[in-house]
């Protein structure tokens, strides 16, 4: 079979697409004949060198695909059948820690993303544990469906369990055209919040517009902190979804509320940040972090999708083998929505 790989961290020229044998499935799990897989801008940090990537390391968390063989454990302990059509959860825990039993799978202290600590997605065959693998939607495509589960899964789990988001609060959402941002959202507006979002264009602020947000503000242009404040009659928002880090905190500890949540889950402009401690007992703001979601999280994400109220945004799909186009079209920014690879 063909996957995608790197033997070492660097630039594009270091991703090849290897020959590898078909993977042999362990009984608790399945083998699944990818059709999809997405990519996130953690391919990007995988690619170019984080700390604890196995090498070499196929790469990608996000698959859709047919099961094409079943391992017995996998057959009697769960209802999947030859060619159903499937999507994979991008998550792997121990399943009997503490957290774990808990449903707190992304606490567990062997807690893996593929394509990230341990081997991905991005092949023509995966072997998955029966757990992480779930039924396709119905209503969703092919790409859609590889688009879905791992910002589906950090985006819900910073507005559930993380920040509790309620009907009718504020809650102000960076980065409309990204994955994530653009499955926050569509969630936000299913749960009856009032969003405000960013976006850098006419085009993006057009399309996250046709997504349901209420005000969306140029980033480029406008002070955000200031100019949310005014939009919420000075009081600021409830909840602030913030993962773009240093470049935006000033404006996020501006832009909450008394009381308010920012909840985080990344650092792409730069992961240190400083914080008057004064302004955060003073005004009862919470700060939470938040790493990916559970197993349940994409359990009640399905739901969403299946009664209409979130769908993944496909930006652009490539074949399997214009990899480094695909990575290149995702650094340069240009993307709104998900960049998915077709085998």
């Amino acid at each position: 079979m063909q996957a995608i790989r790197i033997h070492e961290h660097g630039s594009r020229d270091k991703i090849q697409i290897d020959t590898l044998p078909v993977p042999e499935i362990h009984p608790d799990e399945i083998l699944i004949k990818v059709k999809t897989a997405a990519l996130n801008h953690l391919d990007i940090w995988v690619r170019e060198g984080i700390p604890g990537v196995p090498l070499p390391l196929i790469m990608g968390s996000d698959a859709a695909g047919i099961v094409e063989a079943i391992g017995s454990k996998a057959a009697s302990n769960f209802s999947f059948s030859m060619g159903d059509e499937v999507l994979t959860i991008p998550i792997r825990s121990c399943g009997h820690c503490d957290y774990c039993m808990q449903g707190k799978d992304n606490l567990c202290r062997d807690f893996h993303i593929p394509g990230e600590s341990i081997q991905g997605v991005q092949a023509e065959y995966i072997a998955v544990p029966a757990q992480y693998v779930l039924a396709k939607p119905r209503n969703l495509s092919w790409p859609e469906t590889a688009a879905l589960p791992l910002a589906a899964m950090t985006a819900y789990h910073m507005l559930m369990p993380k920040a509790h988001l309620q009907s009718g609060e504020w809650i102000l959402i960076y980065g409309a055209s990204s994955g994530i941002g653009s499955m926050a959202i569509q969630m936000a507006k299913a749960m009856g919040a009032k969003v405000i979002t960013t976006a850098g264009n006419e085009e993006k602020i057009q399309a996250a517009e046709r997504l349901g947000a209420d005000y969306v503000l140029n980033y480029k242009t406008q002070a955000i902190g200031k100019t949310v404040r005014e939009i919420t009659g000075g009081q600021g928002v409830d909840v602030v979804f913030e993962h773009t880090g240093a470049q935006t905190w000033n404006d996020s500890l501006r832009a909450l509320n008394k009381g308010g949540r920012l909840v985080t889950c990344g650092a792409t402009t730069g992961p240190i940040v400083q914080i008057d401690l004064r302004a955060v007992f003073i005004k009862h703001q919470q700060i939470i972090g938040s790493t990916m979601g559970t197993r349940q999280d994409m359990v009640e994400i399905l739901e969403l999708v299946k009664a209409d109220k979130l769908k993944p945004l496909v930006d652009k799909v490539f074949p399997f083998t214009e990899i480094k186009n695909a990575h290149q079209h995702l650094e340069d920014g240009r993307q709104f929505g998900k960049v998915i690879l077709e085998l």
